[in-house]
């Protein structure tokens, strides 16, 4: 086999299996965990359901593997954040742009994330809460140098309710289609605006 052709079906892999996590994020968010079969998995992405396990060692695996990467990537997205400035204020607004870009980005994932993380296995729940709480710690660290006087357990609250409003956007932007259309943008600016104002809040 060529060298060629070997990254080429590397390539054709990784796409597929791309494209599985996609998929499956949308019709679990549509249909529920266990609302989703293999067939109905496959027949996404133009494969038969076993083909699946060619990606994937069970459907719940590919459940984990949701979660797992957008757990991971929010996390590393907000240490690149918090790592381009000192100043905590600009942090803060930095850290609200980007969770909000991914919550218009990945509405299927946080619908998925709302109501089918019990249906982890113990391995891939454990690994998903860690890095949530790492996250959480993250958003905790900057909201404490803006209010220094506030115990840790009452920014660890401002920060899961500024979660709440920023990962809103699954439920709100469907609420206002088709009637009234919103730009993406302006969603991004409204819930970036409100989390900013609540989590400076005195």
């Amino acid at each position: 086999m060529s060298s060629v052709t070997s990254t080429e079906r590397g390539r054709a892999k990784a796409e597929r299996h791309d494209a599985l996590l996609r998929a499956a994020a949308r019709l679990f968010a549509a249909h529920g965990f266990d609302g989703v079969s293999l067939e109905d998995l496959g027949a996404a992405v133009g494969i038969t359901g076993p083909a699946v396990y060619r990606h994937f060692a069970s459907k719940r695996a590919l459940l984990g593997a949701i979660l797992l990467r957008a757990s991971d990537d929010l996390l590393a997205g907000g240490q690149r954040v918090t790592a381009t400035t000192h100043d905590p204020a600009a942090q803060l607004r930095e850290l609200i742009d980007f969770h909000a870009e991914f919550a218009l980005a990945d509405a299927d994932v946080i619908r998925v994330q709302d109501g089918e993380l019990a249906q982890l296995g113990d391995e891939d729940r454990h690994r998903v809460r860690r890095l949530q709480r790492e996250y959480v710690d993250l958003w905790v660290g900057v909201l404490s140098r803006l209010h220094p006087d506030r115990p840790r357990e009452d920014l660890r609250v401002r920060a899961h309710a500024g979660f709440g409003l920023l990962n809103s956007t699954p439920y709100s932007v469907r609420a206002l289609a088709p009637a009234t259309p919103v730009h993406a943008d302006t969603v991004h600016d409204i819930l970036a605006d409100m989390a900013y104002a609540a989590l400076t809040a005195r």
